[in-house]
């Protein structure tokens, strides 16, 4: 069997035209699986690299965001940045935007505009709420699209919706990007064409959401959608921090209350259900939370091992330490030429042993690797120069 040099998509060239989180991490998870992707930044570069941070030198999330690429800085408004994209495409597999609707066919590199030219290219586009509708015109962001398809609302109540912190929509959206991508390109070994792939965080909202977004026939407007089981399941104070706990099936349900020493409530035919326990969360709950103050967070979860699916609630910095991440090398550490050195997730997927994984590669620094790039498209030094003294490269 053949070894891949750096992942199952070796070979693969992907522009990155995007900014924020949704579309480039999409881009970051093609990294890791063994593309090259060159991110193209516009001269005021992406904005996530100016988002608040503790960092002195650069953004934390961009940094976190942007693993495993190159950097290359054009600007697609003047004549000489649009032309190297295009030299850039002769060779390219992917190109991943999320501009607004209209703003790709303005400067020329709309789906339509490119296919004729460049008919094996998958191209991506990520938007707020989709190609079409009176909304495909708007902005779209993570949180703006949590309040709209009822994230928040159930998170917290319609009258005190709570934010989900963390981008869950568009990191559900990222894995969508690198999903659509890698089955369209899947396709074009078998079609020799390339496609159209969509993504909106509209529909990434509405799939993360799908157990709830059921609604039959005759049914009621106000009926619980949530999946949240109640009652037993859920966060705990203890002893020292807290504890979330999951005993949904018959036989987690008899080993916490035998852990506990409530072995009575696993007895009661009244508790015999999770759907029983959640009616009775009343009864079940108190009694539970005076037990568990017995012990810390921790050492619940030492003695409930595998036998109780629980976790002590821990901060993010205990994860770079955590036996579990360290045995998974799932922390890496980069060197970057303005943040120096930093410690940060190394891979989302893990690939069989027909496959290495990709060499480390920080996020770029803004233009990193433009001088690079163009030179490789057969510009000369004399033409770079001029490139910059034109503002088509930063």
């Amino acid at each position: 069997m053949s070894v891949l040099t750096s992942g199952p998509l070796d070979g693969i060239r992907v522009l990155d035209l995007s900014a924020y989180i949704a579309a480039p991490y999409g881009c970051t998870l093609l990294a890791d699986h063994g593309a090259e992707v060159i991110k193209i930044e516009p001269p005021q570069g992406d904005n996530l690299r100016h988002y608040p941070s503790t960092l002195a030198t650069e953004g934390r999330a961009f940094l976190g965001v942007n693993r495993g690429k190159l950097g290359l800085s054009l600007d697609l408004k003047q004549p000489q940045g649009l032309e190297a994209l295009r030299r850039l495409l002769r060779d390219a597999d992917v190109l991943v935007h999320n501009f607004r609707p209209g703003v790709p066919e303005r400067l020329g590199i709309g789906f339509d505009q490119l296919r004729a030219e460049y008919p094996r290219l998958v191209y991506c586009a990520v938007t707020g709420y989709g190609e079409t509708g009176p909304a495909r015109d708007k902005a779209g962001y993570d949180q703006v699209l949590q309040a709209m398809s009822g994230i928040c609302a159930l998170q917290g109540t319609a009258a005190e919706p709570e934010i989900v912190y963390g981008s869950a929509v568009d990191y559900y959206a990222a894995a969508l990007v690198a999903g659509g991508v890698s089955s369209a390109l899947l396709a074009r070994e078998r079609t020799g064409q390339g496609q159209y792939v969509g993504v909106s965080l509209l529909r990434s909202a509405l799939a993360m959401q799908s157990a709830r977004f059921v609604w039959a026939d005759g049914e009621a407007r106000e009926v619980n959608r949530d999946m949240r089981s109640g009652g037993v399941t859920g966060l705990h104070p203890t002893a020292d921090g807290v504890l979330y706990l999951s005993a949904n099936t018959a036989h987690f349900w008899a080993a916490l209350c035998e852990l506990t020493g409530l072995q009575a409530l696993a007895s009661d035919p009244r508790y015999a259900t999770v759907r029983q326990r959640a009616q009775h969360a009343a009864q079940i709950v108190p009694q539970l939370r005076q037990a568990l103050l017995q012990r810390s967070a921790k050492q619940w979860e030492s003695l409930f091992g595998e036998r109780v699916p629980c976790a002590a609630v821990r901060e993010i910095e205990d994860m770079f330490d955590d036996p579990q991440v360290q045995a998974e090398n799932m922390v890496q550490t980069f060197e970057h030429p303005r943040a120096g050195r930093y410690r940060g997730l190394a891979s989302a997927v893990k690939f069989g042993t027909s496959s290495k994984p990709p060499a480390a590669r920080a996020a770029p620094a803004f233009g990193e690797h433009s001088d690079a790039i163009l030179a490789r498209l057969g510009y000369d030094a004399a033409e770079i120069v001029g490139l910059r003294e034109a503002g088509a490269v930063a």
